[in-house]
């Protein structure tokens, strides 16, 4: 299997209380092509400080991180944007309040040269939104106007645009109900059966991931607690941490 994406003892230190160190530590993670990792641990525990360093939004201060076989530090901007993309748990903040959803995914096509004529653009467009579960008649709405779920489903469409090669999704689903949580997670699911790229997905959630992702990294303060197979994490964890996420699970499934 191809490695798209690896990282190796990623380390990034924020600051310093008392004792307690914050940032994320050692981390060593790789990306199979056509593949999920899902990144699991609860509030604070680094989840998206390293969605932040292989989007390049911080430097690592140890470490070295490899796309396709190249260190990220060797692309520009915009080649490496077109290969990684993130989708952030708030679609809205990321969505231009005054542009249309067609605007903003125009504005996509403009900057990394796709589709150049008006009509292929405004075509290719009509027909993502179609695949992610949304109608051509929504693109003229603004964010706002959007449901949760709606904006969620046209932030993927942004994304998927550029067909990159790793997507990543930082908690995209906590801020959704149930039933757009299953909608979503479908949608996924149905994008990686059909294409080639690689999931980052991350989540407080172990349910929700242990139903996507194909290997899996459990994370507390910073430190990988453990990481494998999703099949042998969640049927025979090893660290105490991992037990006790997966007892607040099912915890909670008995309560259903």
């Amino acid at each position: 299997m191809n490695q798209v994406l690896i990282g190796r003892q990623l380390t990034y230190e924020y600051s310093q209380i008392g004792e307690r160190r914050i940032g994320v530590f050692d981390i060593d993670i790789s990306l199979e092509k056509g593949q999920a990792l899902g990144l699991v641990g609860e509030s604070g525990s680094g989840k998206s400080t390293i969605a932040k360093l292989i989007c390049r939004f911080l430097k690592p201060d140890q470490g070295e991180l490899t796309l396709l076989g190249q260190p990220v530090s060797a692309y520009k901007d915009r080649d490496y944007y077109a290969r990684v993309q993130y989708i952030a748990q708030q679609p809205q903040s990321t969505f231009h309040p005054k542009r249309s959803i067609q605007q903003s995914l125009e504005e996509v096509c403009r900057n990394f040269s796709l589709y150049q004529q008006p009509s292929d653009r405004k075509q290719a467009i009509h027909d993502l939104l179609r695949s992610v579960g949304l109608t051509p008649e929504l693109a003229r709405r603004l964010p706002h106007q959007l449901s949760g779920g709606e904006c969620q489903r046209a932030a993927i469409a942004r994304a998927l645009l550029i067909n990159p090669d790793v997507l990543i999704c930082d908690e995209i689903t906590s801020a959704l109900d149930v039933t757009v949580q299953y909608e979503v997670m479908q949608l996924l699911a149905d994008i990686k059966e059909r294409s080639q790229t690689s999931f980052l997905f991350i989540s407080h959630d172990i349910a929700l991931v242990s139903n996507f992702a194909e290997d899996l990294v459990v994370l507390k303060d910073g430190i990988v607690q453990e990481k494998g197979s999703m099949r042998e994490v969640v049927s025979a964890p090893k660290s105490d941490y991992t037990k006790l996420l997966l007892s607040q699970y099912r915890e909670d499934e008995d309560e259903d």
